[in-house]
């Protein structure tokens, strides 16, 4: 049998364990429900039951993937009773209406609940701006007409930029940089202390983790209420402080956040992991684009970055999600200007073809920017990773002092991020200047600015990213891309100016402006998102509907081709799949391609710990339970033949075991079956379990236990029909059916006997291996370049050891002894929370899932088995 066959069918078994195809496979529940079919009423009704308490307790476990073969059979079959009770009822002859009214609302509940997230996902995303905004100028100045209104509303109307009702807090200049300081630490250290104290999935962007949610990864609590509550306080409270982190990110956080509290409130999708991750695609789509207001640039965000497969029916209810959520924040109309975003502008002037020789500079500086900040990015990362779990409210207040104290002198750094760009994509003719921005007297002054507002931000936006606050890199990439390219565009207008009549400035046309530097801005910022995310078609039609300037797509589509041509080769993937790789998560990248050119039996676990089909006793089984490294158990004939049965999960076994017992008391020598017999294949009344004595008269399906009892059946819970392949099957093929199919698991069967299983997590393990070794073959002093970054590590914790205690004992001094830093510092390191914990796992894939959250001590890959066995 050749590869392409093996990988659409099942592998060769004896006929006496033949089993139906791959297309024709169903769980366990489903079973219980073909045989329920030809029952009378009490006994479906018995069956019912069953499936609905085996429902109730289908939960995946945290840290393990999703079986998506399973949760479509649950949906088929949820579908097919339907059916069968919309016959029954209409072959009556009896219609009722209230019959009718479920059976349209259960058709059209998908529309229903994504219209519900999409509104509220807009509510939220105003009402976020709004805060923000006010937050970010209370650190400037205070409205004295009404204290709650930000400096936009506080002077709306004012002519020629003048204001009399905003005021600066003093007339002194250094009182003014003080109370800068102090609220951007003060909104830092409650944005930090909120989000360890009650939701420590809250921190970070999210994007990273939200991509493997997508794609099967169960990570409870991540999605949840409280993460929710807390990432929509601490995220204005993040950003207003002054840290060099964005909104854009975490805002598809808390969008996703709000369908996954939203739609389970829906038995449809509470019950369904698979059919709740096609709302969340859609939640994602809807964050971009209030975000942005972009709602075709948030579909086709999510289209191309989030999620692995992307059906059409999740394309259309992700554009109607994105739809509802821009309709009600422009509804809400946060900036009263009748825009969605604080920075969209309009460009009426067109550009010249001289200068696309500019705009590729402009796109070299964005693949250059991303690769630049992803690499040191992920050393800052396994820094803080390694010293700082344990001092995350201090170290995201520190960053927010240091960044105030750098960035206040600077004009372009000192205001909110997104209000310098609004700032940057001006145009000078008919706008407030900004610090005499379009005054060419002030030009070389403006340049040396922009320049190190571009420095500076990259330098806080490496540190920053990844603090545990709510924290994205949209925004702050976009900003420091548009001062970048507000400096091209003023040197080159000043080239311009300077030399009007030259060959290369022909084609500007006199007495009109031939140069708009508000446009470099713009492509920078382009250029800058592309460069750290690595998305193109996303971020050409999130700029444009953020302009309307249909004459800047093809300037756009250029400089985003070529940051993709030049982030290319530095790697690929963007901060989103770094992070991922770094964190360990078991995710299949579907961008990447694979050449291994082994077979699965290379990446496959050989040694399986498997159930033979009778003959174990009910106290082997709950001893086998007892251990929590395994998720399921493949079901042999016998242990020596190892002809492959069928496969029974973790869950479904505790639920069997749990059922009998309740039922009735059993004897722990008591047998256990797994095998499908004909008796209780045609006769689902059976009792499950078989006394000694003569069969129960008793025609209760559910009365299966009995104190007498010597065997038990554990048929209905076995999944007959696994998913296996050949053991010489390509591991790129088998790498595909975990991204297309989704199986938790995957038999390796030989002419119908087991030989290994594998999982995503093997796979993975596999890849790292091979890359490891050739990038070790192409970098043979890799490991001298990993010692000394580890001994720059540790000298860099040395000096902040050091300035800690020099701060500890000037406090002391001045404070006489009343205030004792160095306590509390030396208690720590001595209890042992101080400590270097080593991210040599997470670097070969193995790491830890949290940092300093409530999975602490998960820290290698035996404590985390993000895919048990």
């Amino acid at each position: 049998m050749n590869s392409a066959s093996r990988s659409t069918s099942l592998s060769t078994v004896p006929s006496v364990v033949r089993r139906p195809s791959v297309s024709s496979r169903l769980s366990s529940v489903v079973s219980i429900a073909e045989r329920g079919e030809v029952q009378d009423g009490g006994g479906i009704a018995g069956q019912d039951q069953i499936e609905e308490e085996i429902a109730k307790i289908k939960r995946y476990e945290d840290f393990t993937t999703i079986d998506w073969v399973q949760d479509a059979a649950r949906e088929q079959l949820r579908r097919k009773a339907r059916r069968k009770r919309q016959a029954g009822l209409y072959g009556s002859g009896q219609v009722d209406w209230r019959q009718k009214i479920r059976e349209a609302y259960d058709a059209a509940q998908g529309w229903i609940v994504v219209t519900i997230i999409g509104a509220a996902i807009g509510l939220n995303a105003a009402f976020l701006s709004i805060i923000t905004e006010w937050l970010a100028d209370i650190k400037l100045g205070y409205c004295t007409t009404k204290f709650y209104l930000n400096e936009d509303f506080c002077c709306w109307g004012a002519d020629n930029g003048t204001c009399n009702d905003w005021h600066r807090w003093t007339g002194l200049e250094p009182i003014n940089y003080i109370i800068y300081i102090i609220f951007a630490t003060l909104f830092a250290l409650t944005a930090a202390t909120l989000v360890k104290a009650y939701a420590p999935y809250a921190a970070g962007s999210g994007i990273s983790e939200i991509k493997c949610i997508i794609a099967g990864f169960v990570m409870k609590g991540f999605l949840g209420f409280w993460t929710l509550v807390i990432k929509s306080l601490a995220l204005p409270l993040a950003i207003a402080s002054g840290l060099s982190v964005g909104k854009e990110g975490p805002s598809v956080h808390y969008a996703v956040c709000t369908g996954n509290v939203i739609s389970r409130l829906f038995a449809k999708y509470r019950q369904n992991a698979s059919k709740t991750r096609e709302v969340l695609s859609a939640c994602a789509a809807a964050g971009v684009a209030v975000a942005f207001g972009s709602p075709i640039g948030g579909v086709l965000f999510s289209l191309e970055e989030m999620s692995s497969t992307f059906p059409l029916k999740t394309l259309w209810r992700s554009y109607f999600c994105a739809l509802v959520a821009t309709a009600v924040l422009a509804a809400m109309n946060p900036f009263r200007t009748g825009q969605l975003v604080m920075f969209q502008v309009k460009y009426d002037r067109s550009w010249h073809f001289f200068e696309v020789l500019f705009y590729i500079i402009i796109g070299v500086f964005g693949g250059l920017y991303g690769a630049f900040v992803m690499k040191w990015n992920l050393r800052a990362q396994a820094f803080r990773k390694k010293y700082l779990t344990n001092y995350a409210v201090l170290e995201a207040t520190l960053l927010a002092v240091a960044t105030a104290i750098v960035c206040y002198p600077n004009a372009f750094l000192r205001i909110e991020m997104t209000e310098s760009m609004k700032v940057l994509f001006r145009e000078c003719e008919g706008a407030e200047d900004y610090h005499d921005l379009c005054d060419p007297d002030h030009r070389f002054g403006n340049v040396v600015s922009l320049i190190l507002a571009t420095i500076i931000r990259i330098f806080f936006v490496i540190i920053s990213y990844g603090c545990k606050v709510p924290a994205g890199i949209f925004v702050p990439s976009m900003a420091i891309g548009a001062s970048f390219g507000r400096t091209v565009g003023i040197i080159v207008q000043a080239i311009h100016e300077a030399n009007p009549k030259s060959v290369f400035f022909s084609s500007c046309e006199p007495d009109v402006p031939c140069i708009t530097p508000g446009t470099y801005a713009f492509l920078g910022a382009a250029a800058a998102l592309s460069g750290i995310m690595h998305i193109t078609v996303s971020v050409v039609v999130i700029m444009f509907e953020l302009t309307g300037a249909l004459t800047y797509i093809l300037p756009t589509m250029i400089v985003v081709g070529v940051t993709k041509a030049v982030s290319e080769l530095f790697g690929k993937g963007g901060i989103a799949d770094r992070m991922i790789w770094f964190s360990g998560f078991p995710y299949l990248d579907h961008k990447e391609e694979h050449n291994f050119g082994v077979p699965v039996s290379h990446a496959m676990i050989s040694d399986v710990v498997s159930i033979p089909s009778t003959g174990m006793t009910l106290k082997a089984v709950e001893r086998l339970l007892t251990k929590d490294n395994y998720q399921g158990f493949p079901i042999v004939d016998d242990e020596t033949s190892k002809i492959l049965i069928g496969y029974i999960g973790r869950t479904e076994l505790r639920y069997a075991v749990d059922r009998a017992k309740r039922e009735r008391t059993l004897s722990p020598l008591a047998k256990c079956s797994f095998a499908t017999t004909s008796s209780n294949t045609t006769d689902p009344t059976t009792p499950l379990i078989h006394p000694s004595t003569p069969a129960s008269s008793s025609s209760n399906p559910l009365d299966y236990a009995s104190s007498q009892a010597t065997t038990i059946s554990f048929a209905p819970y076995t999944d007959t029909t696994p998913l296996t392949v050949h053991p010489r099957l390509p591991l790129e093929t088998v790498m595909e059916l975990f991204r297309k199919i989704g199986p938790r698991v995957i038999l390796i069967e030989h002419r119908g006997r087991l030989t290994g299983l594998v999982t995503v997590k093997d796979c993975l393990k596999y890849q790292f291996k091979a890359e490891a070794a050739e990038h070790h073959l192409s970098h043979p002093r890799e490991g001298d370049l990993r010692r000394l970054e580890e001994e720059g590590q540790e000298r860099v914790w040395g000096m902040i050891r050091a300035a800690a205690g020099w701060v500890s004992d000037t406090v002391g001094r001045v404070s006489r002894g009343r205030i004792r830093l160095s306590d509390s510092w030396e208690g720590q390191r001595r209890r042992g929370n101080v400590h270097p914990t080593a991210v040599g796992a997470a670097a070969s894939g193995d790491g830890g899932v949290l940092d300093g959250t409530e999975e602490e001590g998960r820290e290698d890959d035996e404590g985390l088995e993000l895919e048990n066995r």
